[in-house]
């Protein structure tokens, strides 16, 4: 998961560590994104995600051509909690099914 600069403690008072963080979340940065790799022999893959909430909408895309070609992976609201969320998916011997993900709300 992208953990980079844009944590900012609420009681921030440096206005220069303000600014970067907000130039750079202008600029398209987050930290409500990462990568997952489906658990081999299951159905079913559990993902931490420390700013995703029960209200989250999670986006998958695929990130290697296996993920791409070996049919649905999907998460379904009601498998969105606080700070995780399940990824639900056919189970395969495959080590290669990578996904990004984008989790929104």
């Amino acid at each position: 998961m992208s953990q980079g600069a844009l944590w900012i403690d609420s009681n921030e008072q440096d206005q220069g560590r303000q600014n970067r963080v907000l130039q750079q979340l202008i600029e398209g940065r987050t930290n409500a994104t990462g990568t997952v790799t489906l658990s081999t022999g299951a159905t079913s893959t559990t993902v931490t995600a420390p700013t995703a909430g029960a209200n989250s909408a999670i986006f998958l895309f695929p990130q290697t051509s296996i993920a791409q070609s070996s049919g649905a992976a999907y998460v379904a609201s009601t498998d969105v909690t606080a700070k995780q969320f399940i990824v639900h998916h056919s189970s395969s011997t495959s080590t290669a099914r990578s996904y990004y993900w984008v989790a929104l709300g």
